[in-house]
């Protein structure tokens, strides 16, 4: 049986370098889903893993770079 890997890919998986566009953020934190909104990251932006660090990593969205935890990746559906 196939199961498409995309559809449950979080950020926290993205391969660095590739381009993905944000499918949801799942996360019950208003305050964070305002702080992620006023990044531009949101359902239909595309988003960059620039590269993995222990703790997390660091992504491009739209034309700024952010160094985000492996807990916030993994709210990131791409």
């Amino acid at each position: 049986m196939y199961i498409d890997q995309e559809l449950l890919m979080t950020l926290k998986d993205a391969e660095a370098g590739k381009e993905y566009m944000i499918k949801s953020i799942e996360t019950d934190d208003e305050e964070l889903d305002a702080f992620l909104f006023s990044l531009g990251c949101y359902s239909g932006e595309p988003i960059t893993v620039i590269s993995h660090l222990k703790g997390g990593c660091v992504v491009s969205i739209k034309d700024g770079r952010y160094n985000i935890d492996n807990q916030l990746a993994e709210a990131i559906i791409i």
